[in-house]
């Protein structure tokens, strides 16, 4: 099955063709930085809003809320994609991300908010799906990593604008601000894509029934586990009744999703996703890149501070630093992967990832900012070589009615890694502090004491202790998804022709 290339219609030839679909690459890449600053941009404007609606022991729940509603909607958008069209799903995902943008703009408590971003989420999945599906759909296999390096570029600069965004906005206007200001984003990116995208009919007959059973079961199946993950250790400990009760009731609905999936004539999580080595091979290994990424950018920020004695705004340096690397290793690793193919190339990658997060450890105490800095930047070109060959090669290798579907699997399991790497991680932490201080608290009372300036130089040694464990648990998950590459993944990608 071949690919289908978005038709930009036009009767004044090819210049008008390539400027209709710049339009449209542009239109992707503000879609995107909705997606990418939303992620970021509301960290520095916590306190503001706990200050002025309150509910500062649920306010963990204004990324939670959002990252669950993203990561359990990216099955279901990616199968309607492929069902009606990348451009209806786009439309309607930017339209709700923008209610949930005004919503969250007009809340009166943290409740409110709260829930106004499970709807930003429910949009936001739509835009980080669809548009990954959309760069596959407007380029040929050799033109691909053009857009991906420009999508790289977005989520880069995002990463290392959006707190300092926040925190002007919050300062020095209000809050409400970071919500509104996607509003002409997005109303710019849904009037390129309304006039300048174009999708051809199709010569398959589309399916009578949309599976909205299975829909609702992956949904609420994702929803409990991720919750489980999200809040346990955190909201109650592990073994407690509510992890429990949580963790039944998540198993269960997996056997619910199964026996509905196994009998819908066009599942959302069709069984073809798992049972192709490629698909199987790059939705593992980034999985395990999702969990790999919680080490660098949940914890280095606090070893900055905490062990360096850096500033907050020298600590963000530190590890922003992997945004500049990654985008362009990302942006070259065409060269490498045209030589020795997909698989080698993420190979190579992983393998370096792995001997970076390795070396965190062996760092000196208390060392010098420029080291973890250096190890930052290295492993920002080392992921670059790994994720963005994995991308193009599996989107290469389905048609058009199979790529948004495929696309969302690869996504869905890199949110669903760093979920599970965020709750496997900080109980590692929390443990090997526990250990080195006879149970003095979590890393989070810890860190505060270390602000107030009432911690002992046990306390640093201890954090610097919990955080070398998180980056060696990190190198056993690149370690893993090296094996799964070369014991799963096939040398060569069947390629379909363009």
């Amino acid at each position: 099955m071949g690919s289908t290339t978005p038709a930009i219609r036009g009767g004044a030839g090819r210049r008008q063709d390539t400027r209709r679909r710049g339009a449209v690459v542009a239109a992707l890449m503000l879609a995107m930085a909705l997606a990418a600053l939303d992620s970021t941009v509301v960290s520095t404007a916590v306190p503001q809003i706990v200050g002025d609606l309150g509910g500062f022991s649920v306010f963990s729940w204004l990324f939670s809320g959002y990252l669950l509603a993203v990561t359990v909607t990216l099955p279901v958008y990616g199968k309607l994609s492929d069902t009606f069209g990348r451009k209806p799903v786009l439309v309607v995902g930017a339209a709700v991300f923008l209610l949930g943008s005004l919503l969250c703009a007009a809340a009166w408590n943290m409740g409110a908010l709260i829930a106004f971003r499970i709807v930003q989420g429910l949009g936001g999945g739509a835009l980080q799906g669809t548009v990954q599906t959309l760069a596959a759909d407007l380029y040929p296999l050799a033109e691909r990593p053009k857009i991906q390096s420009r999508l790289s570029t977005v989520w880069a600069v995002s990463a290392v604008a959006g707190p300092g965004l926040g925190g002007v906005l919050a300062a020095y206007a209000d809050w409400r601000w970071i919500f509104l200001v996607n509003l002409p984003i997005g109303a710019a990116a849904l009037w390129l894509i309304v006039r300048h995208l174009h999708e051809p009919e199709r010569a398959e007959a589309r399916p009578a029934r949309v599976d909205w059973a299975g829909a609702l079961a992956v949904f609420a199946c994702g929803g409990v586990l991720l919750t489980a993950l999200v809040q346990g250790g955190v909201a109650w400990p592990w073994l407690s009744a509510p992890s429990l009760a949580l963790a039944g009731t998540g198993l269960a609905l997996v056997a619910v999703v199964v026996w509905v999936e196994r009998r819908a004539a066009a599942p959302i999580i069709p069984g073809w996703v798992w049972r192709r080595r490629t698909i199987a091979a790059v939705n593992l290994a980034l999985g395990a890149l999702g969990l790999l990424m919680v080490a660098p950018s949940v914890f280095l920020p606090t070893y900055a501070q905490s062990v360096l004695g850096l500033a907050p705004v020298a600590a963000g340096f530190v590890l922003s630093v992997w945004t500049l690397s990654w985008p362009v290793s990302a942006a070259l690793s065409q060269h490498v992967y045209r030589r020795i193919g997909f698989r080698d190339t993420a190979l190579l990658g992983i393998g370096l990832a792995a001997l970076i997060l390795f070396a965190f450890p062996f760092l000196p105490y208390p060392g010098s900012w420029w080291q973890p800095a250096l190890l930052m930047l290295l492993l920002g070109g080392a992921l670059g070589l790994f994720q963005l060959p994995l991308i193009v090669g599996v989107q290469s290798t389905v048609g058009w009615s199979e790529r948004g579907t495929t696309t969302a699997s690869v996504l869905f399991c890199r949110q669903t890694g760093q979920t599970l790497g965020a709750s496997l991680f900080g109980a590692v932490a929390n443990g090997v502090l526990a250990a080195r201080l006879g149970g003095a608290g979590d890393l989070d009372s810890v860190t505060r004491a270390l602000d107030d300036g009432t911690a002992a130089e046990a306390t640093r040694r201890a954090i610097a202790g919990a955080v070398h464990a998180v980056y060696l648990g990190a190198a056993v998950a690149a370690a893993l998804a090296f094996v799964v590459l070369l014991v799963v993944a096939p040398r060569r990608f069947p390629v379909l022709e363009d």
